[in-house]
């Protein structure tokens, strides 16, 4: 915008220059014309009123007296069609300024000045040259004196272009920063005032849209987490059913799982009050978490007779997400393999590292496979369940900056595949 600025003052600005300059060049050339011509006639003057006094031996003299001192040669055509001083043939315009008096002439290099005069012998005509370097001596100091002054006009309007260019897009560069702020979840940021009604109005507007979104993000916030916070009931209700159970071995596993389902609401409400926004950057061991989640699972495997396989490097594997994310999101893949197939269906856990900069997370399984890939899209699903399991684990790899893949694996059964991006390793 700040060159479409400039592009228009300075077009704008030449053609006021070039109407401007051009008549005024113009004007100046014929001023100065006019004005040697004139003194031309000031200077001839004196001779002209002495012609008809001198004898005619010494108009010779005179000419020549005069045409030193002018610089102007001068000659005179005789009644007689004698010439007297620099020697020139009687042209066309002797014999018209016979007949019409005085006047100037165009010829090649100049002009001439055709005078009739009164000698002893008759009227006579008096032709006194001037060139075209003395006719427009000053006319190319007069006319560089006005390109100048365009040039300086047309460089004042460059200054004062940028400085608009400045005043405009400096309110419109503060819209854009604060719009891409909010973009990046910045629900702080907002539009700082200006002197310009319309970026005024559009600043309010996204500072209002920016309140608003804040405002609902923070009840939102708060519905969750006053959700999750019901949960508690009926698990201190489970809880203490739990307790009651016997053998004491059905009992202790009944009442890890509920302490695991405490756990898991008490992350949700923090969870649905963390802040947008996190200053350090998320960091958790691909390896010790997958490892962490397969134990867990490995229990419920053997009850329904399920074979868990996997290969998980022993050497950590640092990725961009945190670890109670990466583990959720595990959970959910896992979850999956258990609630979309039949007891007895093995399944099979795999981290691997792609390359320098990222990582993946796959689990496969045996059964039926997935009969469309949209269920990765939030609340999608083939079999009856809330379609959230795939889209956590897809959330998860687009925060790490990586992505989910959805197919089949080598015996046909479901695969899905988390790439994610790897963080950089912390010496201590």
């Amino acid at each position: 915008m700040r060159r479409r600025i400039l592009v228009t003052l300075l077009a704008s600005t030449s053609i006021v220059l070039v109407a401007f300059l051009v008549p005024l060049m113009v004007m100046v050339g014929q001023f100065a014309v006019d004005r040697a011509q004139r003194e031309l006639v000031l200077e001839i003057q004196p001779i002209v009123s002495r012609i008809p006094v001198v004898a005619p031996d010494e108009l010779a003299e005179l000419l020549s007296a005069m045409s030193t001192r002018t610089e102007h040669p001068a000659t005179m055509y005789m009644a007689d069609d004698t010439v007297i001083g620099a020697p020139q043939r009687i042209s066309p315009a002797v014999e018209l300024a016979r007949e019409r008096g005085a006047f100037f002439a165009d010829v090649d290099g100049g002009r001439d000045l055709l005078v009739p005069v009164y000698t002893d012998t008759g009227e006579a005509i008096l032709r006194v040259f001037i060139s075209d370097e003395q006719l427009n001596g000053s006319v190319r100091g007069a006319r560089l004196t006005l390109l100048v002054l365009g040039l300086g006009l047309l460089a004042l309007s460059v200054g004062l272009g940028l400085l608009l260019a400045r005043a405009f897009l400096r309110p419109i560069s503060d819209l854009g920063a604060t719009a891409g702020l909010l973009a990046a979840g910045d629900l702080t940021a907002r539009v700082p005032p200006s002197d310009i009604k319309e970026i005024d109005d559009a600043g309010d507007a996204l500072n209002r849209l920016a309140s608003r979104v804040t405002e609902l993000l923070g009840l939102e916030r708060e519905e969750v987490a006053d959700l999750a916070h019901r949960l508690r009931t009926p698990v201190a209700a489970l809880r203490l059913d739990a307790e009651s159970l016997q053998p004491e071995e059905s009992a202790e596993r009944l009442v890890d799982d509920v302490d695991r389902l405490e756990r898991m609401v008490d992350e949700v409400i923090r969870e649905a009050r963390r802040p947008l926004r996190d200053d350090m950057p998320a960091t958790a061991d691909l390896c010790a978490v997958t490892r962490e989640r397969a134990s867990f699972w490995l229990v419920l495997a053997e009850d329904q007779n399920r074979r868990l396989a996997g290969h998980i490097p022993s050497g950590p594997i640092l990725v961009a997400a945190e670890a109670r994310d990466l583990g959720d999101a595990l959970d959910a893949l896992i979850g999956n393999v258990f609630s979309h197939t039949d007891e007895g269906i093995s399944f099979r856990v795999e981290v691997g590292v792609t390359d320098a900069e990222s990582a993946w997370l796959e689990v496969t399984d045996d059964g039926p496979g997935i009969a469309s890939y949209d269920v990765v899209e939030r609340g999608q699903s083939d079999s009856g369940s809330t379609g959230l399991g795939l889209d956590i684990a897809r959330r998860l790899a687009e925060r790490s900056g990586g992505s989910i893949e959805v197919g089949s694996g080598a015996s046909g059964g479901a695969r899905v595949r988390l790439n994610l991006t790897r963080a950089p390793n912390r010496r201590t």
